[in-house]
């Protein structure tokens, strides 16, 4: 235990001296502080803009139907709210050179209720201008027929003024409210091991390469040196993601007034505590299962410039465990045939059983049981790391095949 205790702290230490660590962690608060802080700064800003332009822009909507006129600029200005609409009777020509000369935005020509040309002189990709006025023309040719056939028009308004109510009732997940977060721990949880894994390896590999692992090797137990090490790349990923979550938080706090309204904002950083449990038990886990395996890929590494290579497929298996599921979080079926599989299976389960957690309804004996798997997976793999990691020490020159580490591994 005290050989564990030492290499644990020896490697935390190591981790909080590295510049890189510490200037992406202050570069990531600082980088929440600014986003979580932008409505208040857009604010000012608005306040100056509207205080120099309170102006619209102008749209024009040319009526050749003249009877309609009034119908038309009231429906087109309470469906444009963010435009100043004017009703033309201007030729065609005459509407075009306003455009392009930038007095005026856009401009429809209706040729009648059904019918109409939209102008404007450079389409946005997001430009939903057409879609609108398709809503607004057909309303008023509607009121317009029901007019014609004798119905009053403070009746035919009624009618258009009813809406219509509805509440809807989840007796299970809202996976719309879910998602971001979810999302969130995933992608986190995928950089996290990507990072670390991969720093781990490095290490490890850095220790062989130097001939201090030999000497390591001698002075302290197998296991010692893997946990500590796994464990103690574990901690500095954790304590870095506090850092970054919970100034996140404290920022969101301090702004909450000029987020509110924002479902997307708002739904992360409600996260239910029974969620937030499952996500550092899953987060843990399954760092552990990959960091370990890191490792002893690391040991068997003679040259530091086979590291890439050599973590090549343990990295693709993580990448396609991420692709299924956030392929299955965008499909919007996380309880799929494939997920739930990947539930139990120690190398996926910590995305797709949270994802399934967050996103469904899951009886609480799968998830028993697959906490249960990667538990004990963790230990397996550990051990097995371990050996691999003694076994690796001597070592050198080619990377050995699979069928001679595991020859290895029973006689160590």
């Amino acid at each position: 235990m005290k050989q564990f205790s030492t290499i644990l702290k020896f490697e935390l230490k190591s981790y909080f001296q590295k510049k890189v660590f510490i200037g992406v962690t202050i570069f990531l608060v600082l980088l929440i502080a600014v986003v979580m802080f932008s409505p208040q700064i857009f604010q000012m800003f608005s306040e100056n803009d509207t205080e120099s332009n309170e102006s619209k822009p102008v749209m024009v909507v040319v009526a050749s139907v003249s009877e309609n006129t009034e119908i038309i600029k009231q429906s087109f200005s309470e469906a444009f709210t963010n435009y100043d609409v004017h009703i033309s009777k201007e030729s065609l020509d005459e509407v075009k050179n306003q455009i392009t000369s930038q007095k005026v935005e856009c401009a429809f020509v209706l040729n009648s209720l059904t019918s109409y040309d939209y102008y404007v002189n450079n389409l946005s990709l997001y430009d939903t201008n057409t879609q609108i006025a398709d809503e607004v023309l057909q309303n008023i040719y509607r009121m317009d027929e029901m007019m014609k056939n004798g119905i009053p028009v403070e009746s035919v308004q009624q009618i258009f003024d009813t809406g219509i109510e509805h509440n809807t009732t989840s007796l299970g997940k809202n996976q719309m409210q879910n998602f971001f977060y979810t999302y969130i721990m995933i992608f986190a949880l995928y950089m996290v091991i990507l990072l670390y894994g991969q720093m781990v390896a490095t290490n490890v590999a850095s220790e062989k390469s130097s001939r201090a692992m030999e000497l390591l090797i001698t002075s302290a137990k197998p296991v010692s040196m893997m946990f500590g090490k796994v464990i103690a790349s574990c901690l500095a990923g954790l304590i870095q993601l506090v850092a970054v979550f919970g100034s996140a938080y404290l920022f969101y706090n301090l702004n909450k007034t000029y987020w509110e309204g924002n479902q997307i904002i708002e739904s992360i950083f409600n996260m239910p505590l029974e969620l937030l449990v499952y996500m550092i038990v899953f987060f843990i886990l399954g760092f552990f299962v990959y960091a370990f395996l890191y490792g002893a890929i690391g040991s068997t590494v003679s040259k530091l410039e086979d590291i890439n290579t050599s973590v090549m497929p343990l990295t693709f298996l993580f990448v396609i465990a991420f692709v299924v599921v956030v392929f299955s979080m965008t499909s919007g079926s996380v309880d799929n045939i494939l997920m739930f599989i990947c539930s139990y299976i120690p190398f996926t389960s910590p995305m797709a059983m949270f994802t399934r957690i967050a996103m469904s309804t899951v009886p609480i004996y799968e998830i028993i049981i697959s906490i249960v798997i990667l538990i004990a997976s963790v230990i397996g793999i550990g051990v097995i790391s371990a050996k691999i990691y003694r076994v690796g020490v001597l070592l050198y020159g080619t990377t050995p095949k699979i069928s001679s580490l595991l020859k290895a591994i029973k006689k160590a």
